[in-house]
């Protein structure tokens, strides 16, 4: 065993769950446990880095590997399966040479390359969302890949109809407004003058308003609420030192830790107000994802998940993930906007290192009370560990539900996407992958989403092992 990597035994084959090659296929599912709820059409879309090693290269970080998308096919007791990666200029271009060429996040070697000599390539590994009539997968800082919604097989970058082009910064969160479907994204500018730059587009895809919004320090931001009117983002006190990047280090090498200058909370009003933005003092906590957030009676109130120092850290070495993973926890941030002053901060009772938030997307922007995510049971120990917690989480009852723990060498990959019965909207399943690092088996499952604890009400076996994925979707038939 190497000098100071992790013993296997603290977190059972977990190898099994990174170290293999994906597999792009497509194929019914054969033999469904359980029974699937009847109401249940549509597709899931669930999008994650899926090659972890080019040539002699290993690559060191989660981010690292080329984009892979799964989908699932639901209809008329049916499910039909299809895996294939996101076709990239990098991909391309490496499988055409055989070798690694580009630098990725957390893996820099001698004479690779970025894109126009400044950003990353894209891989495209992070999210996937159905809009405009295509389907949409992104990453961090690039415009989003089109694939065909069945077959997944690349289009091409989506530039939404000639408004952006690939130097225009862009995240890989997009917010949709359920009202209007609208589509909502930001993207963080580093350099000398950092800035966040808002994006709305309709439904077809034509950019609609975009505005800039200068900040003083280049904050690492992943991911941001929206409301009816305003943008909400976490200012980590994490920042990127692009001399160091640039110079030729991993992006995750040139992240600089500062808790000393406090994250903040930027209040900024949704492209086109006339409000000025202001933002708030929220501590030395750092966030990766927001739940949700809502205005309601003159407050905005502000969801998401604090960690005690930042996450990327914990996505490497490849297996060994997680190895010394922060605390953290659900906090609702209550603000009144007259006053633009923080009137309560509560928080919910739960420290697995929680993440991958899911609300029902109906309710996106808007108020709500329960959420789900996934949590890590060994969190607050050394060594090695994955999610192996599927948490349902109340507001109002200020406290998590119920929790569903797997068996030992058994983890849980992906946001938990939760759907609601169209008929009648008091009944939903949430959707998961389940990864047994033990068998190098895979399956997704399905749980009644206000009955967790009582196990999956259906799995979907598969006929090979999927690699953990980040974001997930669904869209109705």
């Amino acid at each position: 065993m190497m000098p100071g990597r992790i013993s296997p035994d603290q977190a059972p084959f977990l190898e099994r769950c990174f170290l293999f090659d994906a597999v792009e296929t497509s194929y019914r599912i054969g033999s469904i446990e359980g029974r699937l709820p009847t109401w249940l059409r549509g597709s899931y879309y669930v999008n994650g880095p899926a090659r972890f090693r080019r040539g002699d290269v290993e690559y060191r970080h989660w981010l690292d590997g080329d984009g892979m998308v799964y989908a699932l096919r639901f209809g008329d007791g049916v499910v039909d399966f299809t895996s294939r990666f996101v076709r990239t200029m990098k991909l391309v271009d490496e499988d055409a040479a055989g070798r690694p060429l580009y630098r990725t996040f957390g893996t820099a070697f001698p004479g690779d390359r970025l894109r126009r000599g400044l950003m990353l390539a894209a891989v495209n590994n992070i999210s996937v969302y159905p809009f405009a009539g295509t389907l949409l997968a992104f990453g961090e800082q690039t415009l989003p890949v089109a694939l065909d919604p069945v077959t997944l097989e690349t289009v091409g970058e989506y530039d939404f109809h000639g408004r952006l082009n690939d130097v225009s910064p862009f995240a890989a969160h997009p917010k949709f407004d359920p009202l209007n479907g609208h589509m909502v994204n930001f993207g963080m500018a580093y350099g000398s003058n950092p800035s966040l730059t808002v994006y709305e587009f309709d439904p077809d895809g034509h950019l609609l308003q975009r505005h800039r919004y200068p900040v003083a320090i280049a904050h690492s931001i992943h991911d941001f609420g929206l409301t009816r009117t305003r943008v909400v983002f976490f200012l980590n006190p994490l920042v990127i030192d692009m001399k160091r990047f640039l110079s030729g280090a991993s992006l995750i090498d040139s992240f600089v830790w500062r808790p000393e200058i406090s994250g903040r909370i930027l209040v900024a009003p949704r492209v086109g107000g006339r409000e000025e933005p202001f933002s708030i003092d929220a501590g030395a906590g750092c966030c990766l994802h927001q739940i949700n957030c809502f205005e309601s009676n003159g407050e905005l109130v502000v969801d998401l998940l604090e960690m005690d120092a930042p996450i990327y850290p914990q996505y490497q070495p490849i297996p060994d993930v997680y190895a010394s993973a922060p605390l953290g926890r659900p906090v609702r941030y209550r603000i009144d906007l007259d006053t633009r002053a923080i009137l309560d901060r509560t928080t919910l009772d739960y420290d697995r290192t929680p993440d991958f938030p899911s609300v029902d997307g109906r309710l996106s922007g808007y108020p709500y009370d329960e959420f789900w995510m996934l949590g890590i049971s060994a969190a607050g120990t050394p060594g090695r560990k994955f999610f192996d917690q599927l948490v349902h989480a109340s507001w109002r009852r200020q406290e998590p539900v119920a929790v569903y723990q797997l068996g030992p060498g058994e983890y849980f990959g992906g946001e938990p996407v939760v759907v609601s019965n169209p008929s009648t909207g008091d009944d939903a399943m949430v959707i998961v992958e389940h990864l047994n690092g033990m068998t190098g088996e895979a399956a997704f499952a399905l749980y009644d989403a206000f009955a967790i604890s009582r196990g999956p009400v259906a799995r979907l076996p598969l006929r090979h092992c999927i690699h953990p994925g980040f974001h997930a979707s669904f869209v109705r038939r």
